[in-house]
């Protein structure tokens, strides 16, 4: 069965299951589901543990064996199955539906996976897995959730921080979530229970963010200046390779473009999305910034990217102030200004 992560707890209070699988790119939040289940796992007796990682020189049958072996002590196991790549194989998607026919009563098992590509969560083995045990497929925390988000860990730590603050912390942990737990704790360390002001939330979180250079596309989007800003010079200052910026930037106004002549042209909006495979955040963005955006600004935006190509390329001269960087993130902010 499948099993939201915000269900997790409850779940664990009841007998466990023989079988677990907890799938995400959200690391942190895998680690705690992962760290609930072998807690539970442990204090209801499953005292020894075997870990299992699948790579190169991984032989399936290291996992049917471990099924199969009894403890020297007599003691219940847990079995934890890493697939860091979520790709088993033909070999191991075979053995997992052979594994799963034939779960020990005396074990449980748990396995990790990154988050599963379309394609990926089709397969038999995957289909398996879910109707055999539980499986936790945990979602990113996308930046619109994560003030929510970090309201309820200040809560589950009996602090507190108005909008503000919230945002603050959210602005400078931004794709790190990791961090964001990190400094959120600290946050406890230093600060007793209660509301916390603006000043000690200043004065106590760094600024640990890391942006996806797939995500400033979101902020150009969703028309927001401050953010698109603080992700641009952020790419920079980590080091982002500048023409897979440009390139993101370029892609997305080709998108827009294409969408807005297709509109021009009197086709449904929701049909074009669907042609160009566009859906989820992206898809409620599209029409917001449609409606600000015309033909003639996204040809001229899209002209603009094919100069500031050139400049990256060294073929011609700088006819903007500043440096490529600069330009680039004009050219953003011009695609996203109301």
């Amino acid at each position: 069965m499948q099993l939201k992560i915000d269900a997790l707890d409850v779940h664990l209070t009841k007998a466990l299951a023989p079988l677990y699988v907890v799938s995400s790119d959200e690391h942190l939040l895998a680690l705690e589901a992962a760290d609930k289940i072998r807690k539970t796992a442990r204090a209801q007796g499953f005292s020894e543990r075997d870990v299992l990682t699948v790579d190169r020189s991984f032989k399936w049958g290291e996992l049917l064996a471990a099924n199969q072996s009894q403890s020297l002590f007599g003691d219940k196991k847990l079995i934890e199955l890493r697939i860091p790549t979520g790709k088993p194989g033909k070999d191991g998607a075979q053995a997992l539906q052979s594994y799963t026919a034939s779960l020990s009563p005396d074990n449980i098992t748990l396995i990790t996976l990154p988050k599963l590509d379309w394609a990926t969560q089709k397969a038999a083995w995957v289909a398996t897995l879910q109707q055999a045990g539980v499986y936790i497929d945990i979602a990113l925390v996308e930046r619109a959730q994560l003030p929510a988000w970090i309201g309820n860990r200040l809560a589950a730590q009996r602090q507190s921080a108005d909008r503000q603050g919230i945002e603050f912390i959210a602005e400078r942990v931004e794709g790190n979530l990791l961090a964001a737990h990190q400094e959120i704790q600290k946050l406890a360390l230093l600060y007793p229970e209660g509301k916390l002001t603006f000043e000690q939330i200043h004065d106590a979180v760094m600024n640990v963010a890391r942006y996806d250079v797939f995500k400033l596309n979101e902020a150009m989007l969703a028309g927001d200046t401050a953010r698109l800003v603080r992700m641009m010079a952020g790419l920079q200052g980590e080091g982002e390779a500048l023409p897979l910026v440009l390139w993101a930037v370029a892609e997305e106004i080709r998108l827009l473009l294409k969408l807005q002549s297709g509109i021009a042209q009197g086709r449904a909006l929701a049909m074009l999305l669907k042609e160009n495979r566009v859906w989820g955040a992206r898809e409620r963005l599209m029409e917001p910034a449609l409606r600000r955006l015309s033909l003639a600004t996204l040809r001229g935006a899209l002209q603009e990217a094919a100069q500031i190509d050139k400049m990256v390329k060294g073929l011609r001269a700088r006819a903007f102030a500043g440096d490529a960087w600069d330009a680039l993130l004009q050219l953003a902010l011009k695609v996203a200004r109301r």
